[in-house]
C-alpha cells in the first residue's frame, strides 16, 4: 500500500504524507484514552495541525493557506483516518466550514475568520441537523429573523461534531417565515455570542475521542454580515459543497480500513493458535487478501474522484459513489479485520474494537448509504 504506484500524487505529498503520519503517531495515538475520557480532542492538537500546514490547506495564501489543491487535501483525511483517532477527525467538519467562506463569504469575512482557522487557533462546527430533520434539510424549524442589522435566531441542533469545542459555527436557519419548507440560510456564529448555549455532550457508540453535542440558540444576534451566500440560497451553497465532503468521508474510510488491515496483520503473525501462527492458516490468509483488495479497489476510485476534484469536475454522482463504495467498503473490512481477532476483537483495548465502533456512523453522516444510492439511481448513465 504504498504512494509510490498513485500517479495523481508528487514527492511533495508525499513528505507531508510522511510528516503527518509520523506526527499522528506521535502527538495523537498516545491521546487516545484520555481524548476519550474527556469526550474531545486538546486544543493544542489543531494549533501543531496547523503549524504543519494540514488545516484547511486548499485557504489561498492571503488566508494563511497553502493554496493546493485537493491532493493536500487528501494526504491529511486519509492520514487521519489511518492513525484511528476519531477526535482529530473533527478537522473535516472545520474544512468544510473553511471552504464555505472562502467560496461564498463576504470579504470582511474571510479576513476575519480564515487566518485563524489555518493556524488552529479557531475551530469550526456546522450545525444542519434537528431532532426532527436529519437528511431532509428542507424540515428545519430554526429561524433567523432580519432586525436592523442583526439577524435573530432561535432553534436547536442536534448531532453537531465539534459542537463543544467549536469558536464558530456555520447554522443552516429558515430565514423566510412565510415558506414552510425553503427559505433556507447559512449563519456564521460567533460562539461567545449571548443566547447561545452548549447542551449535552452526547454519548455515541464510537469515536469518543470526538465531541459531539446538541445546540441551542435563544434570541442570539448574529451580524447581518455573517450571512453566508446569498439570503434563502443556503441550500444551494450546502449542496455545491457536498461532493468535497463525501470525498473527504470516503478518504478517511479508506485510511480507517488500512489501519485495520496493518493491525490486523501483525496480529495474527504474532498470535498462536493449535501450534502455528493464525497467519498460517488459509481462512486468514484468504480474508486478508478479500481486505487488501478491496482496500486496493478503493484505493484507486478515491485518487480517481481526488483527481477530478482538483480539476473542478467531480459530479454529485461520483461523490456519491465514492461516500457508499468506500464506507461499505470500510465496514466489511474492520468487521473481517475484527474476527480474525478473535474474542480479543471485542476487548476496547485493542485498537480493531475502537475502528469497529467508529466506522459505523460513516454510513449515516454526510447522507446516509440509501441517500447515496437515490442520488446515483438518478442518474444511470455510465460515465465511460
Amino acid at each position: 500500500m504504498s504512494i509510490s504506484k498513485r500517479i495523481i500524487y508528487d514527492s511533495e505529498h508525499q513528505l507531508l504524507r510522511d510528516e503527518l503520519r509520523r506526527f499522528l503517531q506521535e502527538n495523537a495515538v498516545p491521546q487516545l484514552s484520555n481524548w476519550e475520557a474527556q469526550g474531545h480532542a486538546d486544543r493544542s492538537i489543531w494549533t501543531q495541525l496547523g503549524e504543519l500546514g494540514a488545516m484547511s490547506p486548499m485557504l489561498p495564501s492571503k488566508y494563511g493557506g497553502s493554496a493546493s489543491d485537493m491532493r493536500t487535501a487528501a494526504v491529511v483525511y486519509e492520514e487521519i483516518g489511518r492513525c484511528g483517532v476519531a477526535g482529530v477527525g473533527g478537522i473535516g467538519v472545520h474544512d468544510i466550514v473553511s471552504y464555505y467562506l472562502q467560496h461564498h463569504a463576504s470579504d470582511a469575512l474571510k479576513q476575519t475568520w480564515l487566518p485563524r482557522a489555518a493556524t488552529g487557533e479557531t475551530l469550526f462546527a456546522v450545525a444542519m441537523t434537528e431532532p426532527g430533520a436529519g437528511s431532509d434539510l428542507r424540515g428545519i424549524t430554526t429561524r433567523a429573523e432580519l432586525i436592523g442589522d442583526h439577524y435573530v435566531l432561535n432553534g436547536s441542533k442536534i448531532f453537531i461534531t465539534n459542537g463543544m469545542t467549536a469558536d464558530a459555527i456555520a447554522v443552516v436557519c429558515r430565514t423566510d417565515p412565510t415558506s414552510e419548507r425553503g427559505g433556507i440560510s447559512l449563519l456564521l456564529v460567533d460562539t461567545t455570542s449571548d443566547g447561545f448555549k452548549r447542551g449535552r455532550k452526547l454519548e455515541k457508540l464510537g469515536q469518543k475521542s470526538q465531541d459531539i453535542a446538541e445546540l441551542f440558540f435563544e434570541d442570539v444576534k448574529v451580524p447581518a454580515s455573517h450571512l453566508i451566500g446569498e439570503e434563502g440560497r443556503g441550500l444551494n451553497l450546502l449542496m455545491a459543497e457536498l461532493p468535497f465532503e463525501r470525498l473527504l468521508i470516503g478518504l478517511v474510510a479508506l485510511g480507517a480500513a488500512k489501519c485495520a488491515y496493518e493491525h490486523t496483520l501483525n496480529y495474527v503473525q504474532d498470535r498462536k493458535a493449535f501450534g502455528q501462527s493464525v497467519s498460517e492458516f488459509q481462512n486468514t490468509r484468504y480474508k486478508l487478501a478479500e481486505a487488501r483488495t478491496d482496500i486496493e479497489v478503493g484505493e484507486a476510485f478515491v485518487d480517481r474522484c481526488v483527481g477530478a476534484h482538483s480539476n473542478q469536475a467531480l459530479s454529485t454522482e461520483q461523490a456519491s459513489m465514492c461516500k457508499l463504495w468506500l464506507t461499505e467498503m470500510q465496514d466489511r473490512v474492520i468487521d473481517t479485520c475484527l474476527q480474525l481477532h478473535g474474542g480479543y476483537g471485542y476487548m476496547w483495548e485493542y485498537p480493531i474494537a475502537k475502528l469497529y465502533a467508529d466506522s459505523r456512523v460513516q454510513r449515516i453522516y454526510g447522507g446516509t448509504s440509501e441517500i447515496m444510492k437515490e442520488l446515483i439511481s438518478r442518474s444511470p448513465t455510465l460515465d465511460s
